[in-house]
């Protein structure tokens, strides 16, 4: 497989019209930059949120932007897009298959790009997620493209596995630049990239929600896949370790994933599946915070923890572990939530009995946590974002004039 890939990146498929699109790309024009977002998909998710609102934002600005998703055709995008976005779908989705198939199924989606690259002629190439990131990289060889590609978890303890960690190194040697949400991210990768590197955070959106505090059964709430990742399961023994302490609270874990059974099971086994709701995706972007009283992140590590943010925003008082890397970063442990030892299940129990005990500390951690998300504020995240994006065509307009 590494070797196959490999034959790719290193032009296997030079042989079609790439190499007229060298020549052709100038943004020297009187026309706004093309951009292409590249993903995965646009289903629920941080990384799909960080692709929608930027393409929203700079679309609104006059940028020509694209979104390309490796899903089927038709599919529809959970967060809405501004109607100047164009989406295209490479109809070769992400799934589980045998390791043969998903060969072919990513060289596919490598051919099914460069054939878009070449059809679209974007100025710029932005991918996110590891493996989307390997396969924008290899799409775009010989085509005279810059790929700035973006790390959205944590690279120490996620286990992408020994084939795409060596493509990672290969291809991200060839991108132009890369993009993390935190220095940590940042310090992972060797110094050569680190010299063309943005860190950028996520922003803390869905300010227009609010909390309800209308239920009788105030709530705490967490959000996110149903992965190992999410650590849920840690969640759900913390919660059920305090629960008889406040009978009136229940525990709400949205979102979708492969481990819903295995989390079921577990809040039968300890007498809270009466407590404990998985309600799924939320309706609606955001639409979770307004039946939340209070948030927890249990994850075991993170990329940087969009959905503390977004709680952090709305005025809800946050307990989370102090993961690796992201919570940290954005709140001040007793000012503006609280931060609990990184997998410390008794200590997570303890925090959350302490909020959910005390309505005076959630009502001071909330306020805070509001002032402190302004840092987050999605204006101040999205100028970020285009400030490195204009850093990257300039300069790749000043490296293509100048001779040879």
């Amino acid at each position: 497989m590494t070797a196959s890939l490999a034959r790719v990146i290193a032009g296997v498929d030079r042989n079609d019209a790439g190499a007229s699109l060298v020549a052709k790309r100038s943004i020297a024009s009187d026309a706004r930059p093309s951009l292409l977002f590249f993903l995965p998909g646009l289903t629920a998710g941080g990384s799909e949120h960080v692709v929608t609102f930027n393409a929203n934002r700079l679309a609104a600005k006059g940028y020509r932007v694209h979104i390309v998703s490796c899903e089927a055709q038709g599919s529809t995008p959970y967060y809405p897009c501004d109607e100047a976005v164009r989406i295209h779908y490479l109809g070769v989705p992400v799934s589980q298959r045998g390791k043969l198939r998903e060969l072919f199924a990513i060289l596919g989606r490598v051919r099914a790009l460069r054939r878009m690259l070449i059809q679209l002629e974007p100025d710029l190439v932005i991918s996110f997620l590891t493996r989307t990131n390997v396969i924008a990289v290899a799409a775009a060889q010989g085509l005279g493209l810059p790929v700035i590609v973006s790390e959205r978890n944590n690279p120490q303890r996620q286990r992408p596995g020994p084939v795409w960690r060596a493509l990672r190194r290969i291809t991200y040697a060839r991108a132009f630049g890369l993009v993390t949400m935190t220095r940590g991210a940042m310090a992972y990768f060797p110094k050569a990239m680190r010299r063309r590197g943005w860190v950028i955070p996520n922003m803390a959106d869905w300010q227009h929600y609010k909390p309800s505090k209308a239920s009788a059964q105030p709530r705490l709430t967490a959000v996110g896949r149903l992965t190992g990742q999410k650590g849920f399961d840690l969640l759900i023994e913390a919660f059920a370790a305090t629960a008889p302490d406040h009978p009136d609270w229940r525990l709400s874990i949205w979102g979708e994933g492969a481990d819903r059974a295995a989390l079921e099971q577990q809040a039968r086994a300890l007498g809270m599946a009466d407590r404990i709701d998985l309600p799924g995706v939320s309706k609606s972007p955001g639409s979770w915070i307004e039946t939340a009283d209070a948030f927890v992140l249990s994850s075991r590590f993170e990329g940087w923890g969009l959905v503390l943010g977004e709680a952090m925003a709305a005025g809800l008082p946050c307990v989370s572990f102090d993961c690796p890397f992201g919570p940290s970063d954005m709140i001040t442990h007793g000012v503006d939530g609280l931060l609990v030892p990184d997998g410390d299940v008794s200590a997570l129990a303890a925090a959350l009995s302490q909020v959910m005990g005390d309505p005076a500390l959630r009502d001071r951690l909330g306020a805070s946590a509001t002032n402190a998300a302004e840092r987050f504020a999605p204006e101040r995240i999205g100028a970020r974002w285009e400030a490195m994006i204009n850093q990257v065509l300039h300069t790749n307009a000043d490296r293509s004039q100048s001779p040879c």
